[in-house]
């Protein structure tokens, strides 16, 4: 049976986030996942809160940039979380996006290269190696988890890649314990992914079964299928303007991706979100998100399913709890 997750950006306040977390739990979700959230939520204190208030539930972040923090802080990161909820901790990593990146002085380059050296050294240390590592961006000189009054003992983390383009795509099938797939994506280019999944996996002996592959999914529900359309047509809008290399890969006319960007770009203001959501049509807005009434909503999911992936990881626009339920106890494979 394939279990639906959670995903959680900085919507809501914290504390209410941690109800979701609970009721998800409680309504038998898989997982919570937690957004780096642009500069505003960093993932591990929500996390740590999540982790902290529930029992069962998977934590995952999704994604964390491989930039900012040194690698030997992720691994001391994630094995704190790991002490917190054992065995239910999963590490999402990503390259981050420009033109955030930029803005903040970080220049994105061999994003490959990068996050092949903090897979292989994260991965290490929490395997409780002792690391000396001389790559191009990370060097570590003897660093170990240097536990002093915990037992010294490896962590059960499996290491996720956040990958939307097809080289990224490969390099998590070679390296990774799984891909979270992107948002905002149609189901047809799940297909490449696999496709890219499978000659990473095949470089390093293994099937792409065994990759697994939770995909984030913009989901919008309510009974009146147009107030769903248009609560996603805000969020799709957005991302046409401010991630056009994703909203690209899934098929969006370039056409509509320069006149959208031509509105809005890093940061913007809600009304330029307003006004780049007139320009997004029906048609965009349901190739790209699951939203619609409960059935179009489990339809559209159940597509994504078809098409690789592993765990539906849904972004819930609106009622919260709405969405929940709407997939609770829902098997994706029936």
């Amino acid at each position: 049976m394939i279990r639906p997750a959670l995903y959680l950006q900085d919507a809501h306040p914290i504390t209410e986030a941690i109800e979701f977390a609970q009721y998800a739990e409680n309504r038998g979700f898989d997982a919570v996942w937690q957004a780096d959230s642009r500069l505003v939520r960093e993932a591990s204190v929500p996390m740590a809160a999540f982790a902290a208030m529930t029992k069962r539930i998977k934590i995952g972040s999704g994604v964390i940039d491989v930039w900012t923090r040194n690698p030997a802080r992720l691994a001391s990161m994630f094995a704190t979380l790991d002490d917190l909820a054992p065995n239910r901790i999963l590490c999402g990593l990503g390259a981050w996006w420009d033109p955030l990146a930029a803005k903040v002085g970080i220049s994105r380059r061999r994003p490959l290269k990068v996050m092949r050296e903090v897979v292989e050294v994260v991965r290490a240390l929490l395997a409780n190696e002792t690391v000396t590592f001389n790559g191009e961006f990370v060097q570590l000189d003897g660093v170990e988890l240097d536990y002093v009054y915990q037992e010294r003992q490896p962590k059960n983390v499996p290491i996720y890649i956040g990958a939307t383009g097809m080289k990224m795509m490969e390099l998590t099938g070679e390296i990774a314990d799984g891909v979270v797939l992107n948002y905002l994506v149609s189901p047809d280019y799940n297909a490449r992914a696999m496709e890219a999944l499978e000659q990473g996996a095949a470089r390093s002996g293994r099937s792409v079964d065994q990759i697994d592959r939770p995909q984030l999914v913009v989901c919008s529900v309510h009974e009146d299928r147009k107030v769903a359309l248009d609560m996603a047509r805000n969020m799709v809008a957005q991302y046409l303007g401010q991630q056009p290399h994703i909203m690209e890969a899934s098929g969006v006319p370039k056409s509509l991706l320069e006149s959208v960007g031509q509105v809005l770009t890093w940061p913007a203001t809600h009304e330029q979100v307003e006004a780049a959501a007139k320009l997004v049509p029906d048609e965009i807005v349901q190739m790209l998100t699951a939203s619609g009434t409960p059935d179009d909503a489990r339809e559209a999911v159940a597509g994504y399913i078809a098409n690789g992936c592993t765990s539906p990881v849904l972004y819930p626009l609106g009622d919260v709890r709405a969405t929940i339920d709407a997939f609770a106890g829902w098997d994706g494979n029936a």
